[in-house]
């Protein structure tokens, strides 16, 4: 999945932490609530200006950062 179109860094937003769509709703936000057990459905429900796509793009996000951390630390 192709994230860069949705999850954005900006500077002077949320102290430029990963966002969805120049939102004020992070990466870590959503993460947490997938961590705690909430589903897809549920934060879509909880935030109607999310979509599927934003959630796919999260985890995506999360993963190629994870794999950049792996790769750097080789």
């Amino acid at each position: 999945m192709n994230y860069k179109d949705i999850i954005t860094i900006e500077p002077g937003k949320r102290s430029g932490k990963p966002c969805i769509r120049g939102m004020r709703i992070t990466v870590y936000d959503i993460l947490e609530y997938l961590a705690g057990g909430m589903t897809e459905t549920e934060i879509l429900e909880d935030f109607s200006e999310l979509t599927s796509e934003d959630i796919k793009a999260c985890l995506a996000f999360a993963a190629d950062r994870e794999r950049k951390l792996f790769v750097a630390s080789q």
